[in-house]
């Protein structure tokens, strides 16, 4: 084993923990000689820390006695709807324990390589939660160095716990909708995060696929377009749509906000929802409801809090009783923009 300090690179938690073989939690709780570690365990942890002459900094002490008070929250957007609801969930959980909210929004790309570049983060918080963000191989790699724990909302984010509606059920939910109805020729508009490096596999449109085929219907190729994320996406997927020689009669949408735009591409047209396409979507957000739209509904609010909750519970005890994975439920929430198709449709 070849020791970082040769390189002039400071050895971090992260890395005796990955020459060990065990977390960062089994490594921190190892060095400091905090209970549930076995003793081989230990002696090989605090022997992989002597090889690497790696020494315990003030700060990190710090940041193991829960110093900061302090949880950050890392995401991409605070202007939609899902995440100004889960940052409520989140906040409200937060101020419970007199901890304060450090908010880290990366809009755009190079918001992003610089947090990651940077870390900001380090040695201001105790705990961080990752709201509706993909996190990369490379990005999980430079989010182990803050040396804290890691909770995500609104989606699976690498291999942290994580706080999520079932995508699945709730495009079955959505897709099962459409087929009770009869249609048949039912199309997907589905999103894409322009500001993320790796996407994982989206289980909204394998929903999609998974329906259609369970039902004997023929998946057609030009009736799944993928756009990206937010109501201009929605509008442009939904043109793609009518421009085909045979449109389809029902349309099964990523998200809301996307619903939107699909729904003002249709008014412009001249189309009738739903005589002439049926709309649904997921999230069931406030605006759906004025708009008569059916949605599948998600509690945004209570994702925020369960994960908010998972967060503390790492930070008091490095994680070792937080579930991985989290589910909140969903439901069909039927309205004016899905009916029957029209005979000979």
């Amino acid at each position: 084993m070849t020791s970082e300090a040769a390189t002039g690179r400071q050895v971090t938690m992260a890395d005796i923990a990955r020459a060990a073989g065990v977390s960062m939690a089994t490594a921190s709780r190892a060095l400091s000689g905090s209970h549930g570690v076995s003793a081989a365990t230990t002696a090989r942890v605090r022997a992989v820390a002597e090889e690497l002459s790696y020494v315990v900094s003030p700060e990190a002490s710090g940041l193991a006695r829960r110093a900061t008070r302090r949880v950050g929250v890392l995401t991409s957007h605070i202007a939609r709807w899902f995440f100004g609801e889960a940052l409520e969930g989140i906040e409200a959980v937060l101020a419970a324990q007199g901890l304060d909210l450090v908010l880290y929004c990366v809009g755009t790309p190079e918001d992003r390589r610089r947090f990651f570049a940077d870390l900001p983060a380090r040695r201001k918080v105790d705990g961080l939660i990752v709201v509706g963000m993909p996190i990369s191989a490379a990005e999980r790699t430079r989010l182990d160095l803050l040396g804290v724990a890691v909770v995500a909302a609104g989606g699976q984010t690498a291999d942290y716990p994580y706080v999520s509606i079932d995508d699945a059920e709730a495009g079955r939910q959505a897709m099962d909708h459409l087929l009770m109805l009869g249609h048949q020729r039912i199309a997907m508009i589905d999103a894409i995060d322009p500001n993320a490096e790796e996407w994982p596999v989206e289980l909204r449109a394998l929903a999609y696929t998974r329906a259609l085929e369970r039902a004997g219907v023929p998946l057609r190729e030009d009736y799944f377009v993928r756009v990206p994320w937010g109501p201009d996406g929605g509008a442009e997927g939904m043109e793609r749509l009518l421009s085909l020689p045979e449109p389809p009669t029902a349309v099964f949408v990523h998200s809301d906000d996307m619903a939107y735009g699909v729904l003002r591409v249709l008014r412009h047209a001249g189309l009738r929802v739903p005589q002439d396409l049926s709309v649904v979507s997921i999230d069931d957000a406030p605006f759906s409801r004025l708009l008569d739209l059916t949605t599948v509904r998600q509690d945004a609010r209570l994702q925020g809090t369960l994960a908010a909750q998972a967060a503390l519970a790492a930070i008091a005890d490095d994680g070792e009783h937080v579930p991985q994975e989290t589910l909140t439920t969903t439901r069909l929430v039927p309205r004016g923009s899905t009916a029957a198709p029209e005979p000979g449709r």
